[in-house]
């Protein structure tokens, strides 16, 4: 038989881890997008870092205009574009995984599609993370290799009223950790069913029953099926019967009864009729 790779109407190695992971998915979209959606502007954190020196001066930019110098480059963690970043990316993934979801129904979500999307949103969710836990250098007098409200206690932000903002700011980040995880065993699973397989990879019967998403259990039978087929094609018997014996065998067997059958047929109209009547006769013979 032939070895042939497909790329795109692959069959997954197995369905259930495919089903199964879209629930912790889903458990971590759903209050991700609902913290983002709550977390107030990134600037207000910024201004509240400064007033403990543990970050830059968001009012940098503002003595930076009034001294007609350049702009200086925002960090991205205290950026309006990361924050709307989140969002968008959030939203995205909920889309995502409907759709997903309906080509998993109509049998059209294939290995290479999950090796797609999973390696899309994997980079995604490593932005966001830089984005959240990122660095701000743009003081050399106050370095911050990542926010205060994740190096400090949220008890800091209490006295400006952004005790509860700082919590759901580590939980959004706990939850894209949690997607990014999920996100790199959905790829990791997708490539492993793009892996070259002599199995998967065989020429398509069209006589057999089993479709383009089988899983690898029915791939293994029709395997051994092909195999059985290309030893008979050679002169090997190699089906059974329920009585154990090859169809030859059988054949044979049938034959002979059917020929001790003949014989005793032809026994039986070789001896004589024995009727009652034919016994009295004798008898009478006897005394005669």
């Amino acid at each position: 038989m032939k070895f042939t790779y497909r790329i795109l109407r692959r069959p997954w190695r197995a369905k259930t881890p495919l089903y199964w992971s879209m629930l912790p998915e889903l458990a971590g979209i759903i209050p991700l997008l609902i913290l983002f959606t709550l977390l107030p502007r990134r600037k207000e954190f910024w201004s509240i870092g400064y007033e403990y020196r543990l970050n830059s001066n968001p009012a940098v930019v503002i003595f930076a205009m009034v001294n007609n110098q350049d702009s200086p480059k925002i960090p991205f963690v205290w950026s309006e574009a990361s924050r709307n970043y989140n969002v968008a990316i959030s939203i995205l993934s909920l889309f995502v995984l409907l759709v997903k979801m309906i080509a998993i129904i109509m049998k059209v979500y294939y290995p290479l599609f999950g090796t797609t999307v999973g390696l899309s949103l994997t980079v995604v969710y490593a932005i966001s993370i830089y984005g959240q836990a990122g660095p701000d250098y743009l003081d050399d007098r106050y370095p911050s290799p990542s926010p205060w409200y994740l190096r400090k206690s949220c008890e800091l932000g209490r006295r400006f009223g952004k005790y509860d903002e700082c919590i759901m700011a580590r939980g959004a980040l706990a939850c894209t950790v949690f997607l990014l995880t999920v996100y790199l065993l959905q790829t990791a699973f997708a490539i492993w069913a793009m892996i070259p397989d002599k199995k998967l990879d065989e020429p398509r019967d069209p006589e057999d029953d089993l479709d383009d998403d089988e899983s690898l259990f029915a791939i293994s039978i029709r395997w051994e099926r092909e195999k059985k087929r290309r030893r008979a094609a050679k002169g090997i018997d190699v089906e059974m019967t329920p009585t154990g014996q090859s169809p030859e065998e059988q054949k044979q067997g049938e034959e002979q009864q059917q020929q001790q059958q003949q014989q005793q047929q032809q026994q039986g109209e070789q001896l004589p009729p024995f009727t009652p009547r034919t016994q009295a006769f004798h008898k009478l013979s006897r005394y005669a």
